[in-house]
């Protein structure tokens, strides 16, 4: 009878599996503050790529982790047809992109040796316009390298259109934009910085969103979708419900949530205290995401959830 009457569903399908593939190593290197998840290599990415596909999974977002030394002020590793998130990226393509949705992140903060997702310019402030230049240099590559959505994850202004003119002219007007509509400048990012080796001086509060601002959410979402958005988002999810719930009420596209690291390792550590049922927490949380507003979910449970559910 509660089947019958669900008024929310959670299904393999709308589901993505974030993951990282890094340069310079023959194994996964486990991430400390995540268990369960780890730095990929080539190998390893073609092999858990395999297995969420085969679970359902509805697509999988890409992270590059450089070698430090080839971090610079630019990021120029981000935009080499060389550099490992697009060797990654045609990994991927070349393994599952007939039965998935490939995803790029298009920022350069793992590829900066400052860690910031733009360009600096002389006073150490982000040059918006100068990141642009960059965004759409990236994004071509990404795209060359069989990305079918490129996720815009730095919250820099005009990014979605100046991307979007970037590929339309390359005569990539097949290439979608998931754009990182709401990002906040969330405490619940601390793995993530592990994750990607992130080389981050300071913070992002200059380009990221005040945590306590809603109609700005708004703003951004319209901003977005103007400009060419195909999928927006907001990112982080479960902090965020009510921002979620109000931009999928009003957008016209398909609305997805990211539920970050520190929402994923608050989760497993207290299962491994015993403290919560980890298998009915994971899932509670994925739901009430989906609940809110969400058409598609980035989570790092992706393929177990999807095993679950299957």
């Amino acid at each position: 009878m509660r089947r019958l009457v669900a008024e929310t569903t959670l299904e393999p399908r709308q589901l993505v599996l974030p993951m990282f593939v890094a340069d310079g190593v023959a194994e996964p290197r486990p991430i400390s503050s995540m268990p369960g998840v780890a730095q990929h290599s080539l190998d390893s990415l073609r092999k858990t790529a395999v297995e969420a596909v085969t679970a359902g999974v509805g697509g999988i977002m890409l992270f590059g982790v450089p070698r430090p030394e080839d971090k610079d002020a630019v990021g120029s590793a981000a935009s080499d047809p060389h550099g490992i998130l697009n060797r990654g990226l045609r990994a991927l393509a070349e393994e599952v992109g007939d039965s998935t949705v490939v995803m790029a992140d298009t920022c350069l903060d793992e590829f900066t040796d400052h860690g910031h997702c733009g360009v600096l310019a002389a006073d150490g402030a982000v040059d918006n316009d100068a990141t642009l230049q960059r965004y759409v240099e990236m994004a071509l590559a990404q795209a060359e390298a069989g990305a079918d959505l490129l996720g815009t994850s730095g919250m820099m202004d005009g990014q979605v259109g100046a991307i979007r003119r970037g590929l339309d002219a390359a005569g990539r007007i097949d290439t979608g934009i998931l754009a990182y509509s709401a990002k906040y400048a969330s405490a619940f990012y601390g793995p993530f910085r592990e994750a990607v080796g992130s080389s981050l001086e300071g913070d992002r509060r200059t380009y990221q969103q005040d945590p306590a601002n809603r109609r700005e959410a708004i703003r951004e979402l319209e901003l977005d979708l103007a400009e060419g958005a195909d999928i927006v988002m907001v990112k982080p999810a479960m902090s965020y419900l009510d921002i979620l719930r109000e931009v999928a009420d009003r957008s016209t596209v398909p609305v997805a949530a990211y539920q970050i690291s520190g929402e994923y390792a608050m989760i497993t550590a207290a299962a491994e205290r015993g403290w919560i049922d980890r298998r009915g927490a994971v899932l509670e949380s994925l739901l009430g995401i989906r609940r809110a507003g969400a058409d598609i979910v980035l989570t790092y449970w992706a393929t177990e959830a999807a095993h679950w559910l299957s």
